[in-house]
């Protein structure tokens, strides 16, 4: 989901204490780059061409789609909907990462209360259908967002806003519950559609009953020829409203952009090299060296790049089901992960591509760093009662070391020595061939991953564990499968990755907060429940310095480590992907803060583009000989393929 952040008023001298004041764009803390009337974003090319086309796969690990609604937690939309599809009030940009811009809002007042914020849509705005994007379209999708009948993320992620009043035709208000300097901005990322998306007559089918209606968006996009569940091609919208607005310029380039589906990664790396698809990145360190290879690669057909970032390191481990009564104690969990022996699968299996993951925000100012600093202590010592006493008299948690040659000091026996410890502490020893609890019951792990690459990485932690007396089994199954286990809480371990951010804020209310642990589908995968957490995370939200942020995140991530939820995995330093070199053209620098197949997809362009008729090409046409979307808007598009 899209992050955005508020405005720093005392940096642009437009606000007073009983004044509000509006402007183009927000910063939470001042760092706006563009200034009224700026040209262009500085990392696109503004005269790169219209036209050609690219196929790629999705970074994750989907293996269907069987919906077009984006919003529901039942199903699986496409890969990309949203970006392709969906425009809204603010954007922001690969080169700041706590700024955004007007994009469906012209205009963005603040009040002087910081309790409400007020936008006027542009109006030029337009959805696919022709029709303009009023305030009441945009109430409209915030109250069905915001509803039971959406996916339970969007409740939590708008949670501290109050109403939304439409002003006038082009004019609407949001009220919060409180002084939040994120807020604005959290309703700015809002993906807003169109009041006729799903009325039938006078009356609105149920959000949560939507399922092959197209949506009536505004976006760069409308949806192309589909072989339904298998891959979609989203068309560029020629008359896009947006298209010459300073924050579109010289984006969304292609215009065809298809997403395949393969259920295998076999099978996906196989099509890639032999010409199905046109780009890829690659997440695992031993198929990066060993599996991009061939004579594509040799002849310079194919190109094997590692691109340099800025980003925050993404935050990736094996997350524990703390609703499981096995898991309950923190000595079980931390006894677990002495098990794995990270510089041992670093060395042998990942071509020590990788660096360890220590804390929730990897790589950044934000993690905890040996005793809590004083800015740190004054949000913590009021929590005393609620946190153990290592919070404050010892060092933050760190991952277990095995490399004796950086002086660690232990090898893997002394982590199971210590494990066999903690276990016992809190009750389970061995016998009658197992680790056991007072109760006789054996302690026994599952495992769940939808690729089958986490295989080699289970396998000799596995029998780590089982020198311990635990009995561990490894299932392959299906992501959609998986997905659903995860929405209702049915598993034990999974791995799990978050994507880093550079100011983390209201989606950690998501992840880690109280409200969200028992909610179906919700994103607290670990189940927390602990009211320091809750305490920290509101500080986190209310922040309204980026020194009052940092201390709430440290704060946060100390906390959180002294609780060992994760057994912690690994990050990398670049993006690893690879294109055909021959199809497409990119600017010479990159920015500094980006995922690549959204910097693919948006900025690149076909160097083809103008050779070729607008009729769509061989491989397109043999998308288009499955169903075909009808475009939205028109008579026959609500009843799908």
């Amino acid at each position: 989901m899209a992050r955005f952040w508020t405005h720093c008023w005392l940096a642009l001298g437009l606000l007073t204490t009983n004044t509000a004041w509006a402007a183009h764009a927000y910063a939470q803390f001042g760092d706006i780059r563009y200034q009224a009337g700026f040209a262009h974003f500085s990392y696109v090319n503004p005269d790169a061409p219209k036209g050609g086309e690219i196929a790629l796969v999705p970074p994750t690990r989907q293996s269907n789609f069987d919906k077009y609604n984006p919003f529901t937690l039942k199903g699986s939309a496409p890969p990309a909907m949203l970006s392709m599809l969906f425009d809204t009030l603010l954007v922001g940009n690969m080169d700041e990462p706590t700024t955004a811009y007007g994009l469906l809002a012209s205009d963005i007042q603040v009040a002087s209360d910081r309790m409400s914020v007020t936008f006027q849509i542009h109006p030029q705005a337009r959805f696919h259908n022709g029709d303009p994007v009023l305030a009441a379209d945009v109430r409209h999708t915030f109250e069905r967002l915001t509803s039971k009948q959406a996916a339970p993320q969007y409740r939590t992620y708008f949670s501290e806003v109050k109403a939304a009043t439409v002003l006038g035709e082009r004019s609407i208000r949001f009220d919060f519950v409180r002084p939040n300097s994120e807020l604005p901005l959290i309703v700015g990322s809002l993906p807003v559609f169109s009041q006729k998306w799903g009325l039938q007559g006078k009356v609105h089918t149920p959000l949560d009953q939507m399922v092959m209606e197209v949506p009536i968006a505004s976006g760069p996009y409308r949806v192309g020829p589909v072989q339904f569940g298998k891959d979609i091609t989203y068309v560029r919208d020629t008359a896009y409203w947006a298209k010459d607005l300073n924050v579109r310029k010289g984006l969304f380039n292609f215009d065809r952009i298809t997403y395949k589906i393969y259920k295998d990664s076999t099978a996906q790396l196989e099509a890639f090299k032999a010409g199905e698809f046109d780009y890829m990145q690659s997440f695992i360190a031993r198929e990066w060296a060993r599996a991009f290879t061939g004579r594509a690669f040799e002849r310079g057909e194919l190109i094997k790049a590692e691109l340099p970032h800025g980003n925050a390191g993404d935050f990736q481990g094996f997350q524990f089901n703390l609703r499981r009564d096995k898991f309950k104690d923190v000595r079980v969990r931390q006894a677990i992960a002495l098990a794995m022996d990270f510089e041992w699968l670093n060395r042998q299996l990942f071509y020590n591509a990788y660096s360890r993951v220590r804390g929730y925000f990897v790589a950044s100012d934000f993690e905890a760093k040996g005793r809590p600093g004083n800015d740190e202590l004054a949000l913590l010592q009021p929590l005393t009662s609620k946190l153990p006493a290592a919070v404050f008299e010892q060092d933050v948690p760190q991952p277990p070391k095995t490399d004796l040659a950086v002086d660690s000091g232990h090898t893997l026996r002394d982590h199971l020595r210590q494990a066999r410890d903690l276990l016992r502490d809190a009750g389970w020893t061995y016998r009658d061939g197992a680790l056991r609890n007072g109760s006789g019951q054996a302690l026994a792990i599952e495992f769940l991953d939808s690729s089958g690459s986490m295989g080699r990485v289970v396998t000799p932690f596995a029998k780590n564990l089982e020198k311990l007396g635990i009995q561990v089994q490894y299932k392959v199954i299906d992501f959609a499968l998986l997905q659903k286990r995860m929405d209702v809480f049915d598993f034990d371990i999974v791995s799990n990755r978050t994507v880093g951010s550079e100011a983390p804020g209201t989606e950690l209310l998501e992840r880690f907060g109280s409200k969200s642990a028992d909610v179906e589908g919700s994103g607290n995968v670990l189940g927390l429940k602990d009211p320091a957490v809750d305490a920290l995370l509101d500080k986190v939200v209310s922040a309204t310095t980026r020194p009052e942020l940092g201390a709430s995140l440290r704060a946060l991530d100390r906390v959180l480590r002294h609780g060992h939820y994760v057994v912690p995995h690994w990050y990398g330093a670049v993006h690893r992907v690879s294109w055909r070199d021959a199809a497409f053209a990119r600017p010479a620098s990159l920015p500094r803060y980006y995922q690549p197949e959204a910097l693919v997809t948006s900025v690149w362009w076909s160097k083809r583009a103008g050779a070729a008729p607008a009729a769509l090409s061989a491989r397109a046409s043999a998308s288009a000989s499955a169903s075909v979307i009808p475009t939205v808007g028109d008579a026959a598009a609500k009843k799908g393929p």
